[in-house]
């Protein structure tokens, strides 16, 4: 008999952008959830999909930290914090500042306890598209990756902090008139595996999205199968639906589609992007809320129980009947409808039903007793 899991579940703030943290926090306990990843993206960043800021990373001392535990602590709720940029491509000052910006959040994560209270920071790599555009530009990017991070990853093991990446390949982060939609380079397990076999520490994992290979047409029971678990912290939870119309028949389901004249495409009938984000043929969701999506969940747990992961399951809400809407009750119902549909995968049955089990979750400890300055990558050798 399969084993019974107890994983929990988590909610990824950016949905929640407008909320400052005391609401945010009353809105995680209102919906049912047993932490928060807390989105800390750049207040003077380029993305505009993501900008939710629930620290004040600026001015953050330990005595913040303090603060911040014992918060969560009476909130019963556990936390992680993250900003997902482009750290080895795009302007180089932006670049630059999204590097720094890391590693700010690397500090936080430290003075938040680091590893030892389960506090990660989430992050992107990115992709240098002036390499890939080279010959061999594939192998210029994980060169280039492994120069920004070596130092990075070392400053993170020094602290106690573990650095994650997520797997989504950005594919609108860049204007739909370029061919290509791959912006990340973890966007693909070859590139991870490959990236942990250049920078060997265990200081550095990753946050697995289903969803993202899910429209790629990738299963992701085939890519847990080839993962090393001891590298998986988190999983995303978010559903995609593919989309089976006129648009597939047209550009297929191996490229995105391109941008070409519009008076042109009107004239032959052929259908082009609407905006940056438009380019594959699938439909953002979340599981068990508004319809069916492409993806065998309870063959995906299933594999999760074999290999033994405990992590979190952190819903990150960017469905189109949900997130999209801006409507903040109806932001609320799609996080209530993924827990209702994990909750039978995830945690054990009792006379209340399908309930989290509380008693191995230990309170936030205050394990940094130090403060430590705030560090660049300039001052890092880089």
């Amino acid at each position: 008999m399969m084993q019974v899991l107890n994983n929990p579940i988590w909610l990824m703030s950016s949905a929640f952008d407008k909320l400052k943290l005391p609401e945010l926090i009353s809105r995680a306990q209102h919906i049912g959830v047993q932490g928060i990843d807390l989105c800390v993206f750049r207040r003077d960043g380029t993305r505009q999909d993501h900008v939710a800021t629930h620290l004040d990373y600026e001015t953050f001392t330990l005595d913040d930290a303090k603060r911040t535990l014992t918060t969560f602590n009476q909130a019963g709720l556990k936390l992680s914090v993250g900003a997902f940029e482009n750290l080895i491509g795009g302007p180089e000052a932006e670049r630059r500042k999204n590097q720094d910006h890391l590693l700010r959040l690397i500090r936080i994560a430290h003075l938040l306890g680091g590893d030892a209270n389960d506090v990660k920071v989430g992050t992107f790599v990115g992709y240098n598209h002036e390499l890939g555009n080279q010959e061999n530009g594939f192998q210029k990017n994980l060169e280039e990756y492994a120069r920004v991070f070596t130092p990075i990853i070392k400053y993170a093991e020094d602290l106690g902090v573990t650095v994650l990446y997520e797997n989504c390949p950005m594919e609108g982060w860049r204007s739909a008139s370029y061919t290509t939609t791959f912006n990340n380079l973890t966007g693909v397990l070859a590139a991870r595996k490959l990236m942990y076999a250049l920078i060997p520490s265990k200081a550095h994992g990753e946050i697995y999205d289903p969803s993202h290979d899910v429209w790629q047409h990738v299963d992701p029971v085939a890519v847990m199968q080839e993962t090393d678990f001891s590298r998986l912290h988190r999983i995303h939870v978010k559903a995609t639906r593919n989309l089976q119309n006129r648009v597939r028949a047209h550009w297929g389901s191996m490229y995105p589609m391109q941008t070409v004249d519009k008076t042109l495409a009107e004239k032959a009938g052929v259908p082009i992007p609407a905006h940056d984000w438009d380019r594959h043929n699938y439909e953002a969701m979340l599981p068990g809320f508004g319809g069916s999506d492409s993806m065998d969940w309870r063959a995906f747990v299933d594999i999760i129980k074999t290999k033994g992961f405990s992590g979190p399951f952190e819903i990150e809400n960017e469905a189109r009947n949900s997130k999209d809407t801006g409507n903040l009750e109806a932001i609320t119902q799609g996080f209530k409808g993924a827990i209702y549909s994990l909750m039978p995968m995830l945690w054990p049955l009792g006379e209340a039903g399908y309930q989290y089990d509380k008693s191995s979750q230990k309170p936030l400890a205050e394990i940094t007793t130090k403060d430590i300055p705030v560090v660049t990558m300039e001052e890092l050798g880089l």
